[in-house]
């Protein structure tokens, strides 16, 4: 995951956009940035629930406890914002995943106001995975 930004980063870049179509643009471009998903990972238990796109994601803890994640979505939009909570959440270990509330990021991105209601409940949907899954982890 080394080609997503960090988030202060990826702030910075959401907040130079200059309207939604811009932000619309880059979260499709850092959902391209994404590793492909390998077929073996395309399986049910790495299917999120609640999406009205198809979403699979994936946790792997290292040796050193922080959490690596994959993911693919079939929809452009919805890959990208993926990308968007995967850039949030990475270098954490699983208890900073639980810990950690990407809601305010959100916010501060004015990201949440220009999604449909079904995105926003995929989005949530995806964060509950992942902040379960790392649970399960720690």
């Amino acid at each position: 995951m080394a080609t997503l930004p960090e988030r202060e980063k990826l702030l910075r870049n959401f907040n130079r956009c200059a309207n939604w179509e811009e932000k619309y643009l880059y979260i499709i471009e850092l959902g391209q940035r994404l590793p492909a998903l390998s077929d073996e990972a395309h399986r049910a238990e790495n299917k999120i629930q609640g999406c009205q796109s198809q979403v699979w994601i994936v946790l792997n803890q290292r040796d050193d406890g922080v959490i690596e994640l994959q993911g693919d979505s079939d929809a452009a939009i919805v890959k990208g914002l993926i990308a968007v909570v995967f850039a949030l959440y990475q270098q954490m270990t699983a208890q900073d995943i639980v810990a950690f509330d990407v809601r305010p990021w959100f916010e501060q991105m004015a990201l949440t106001q220009h999604l449909t209601p079904s995105r926003s409940q995929g989005l949530e949907a995806m964060i509950r995975a992942i902040r379960a899954r790392a649970a399960e982890l720690s």
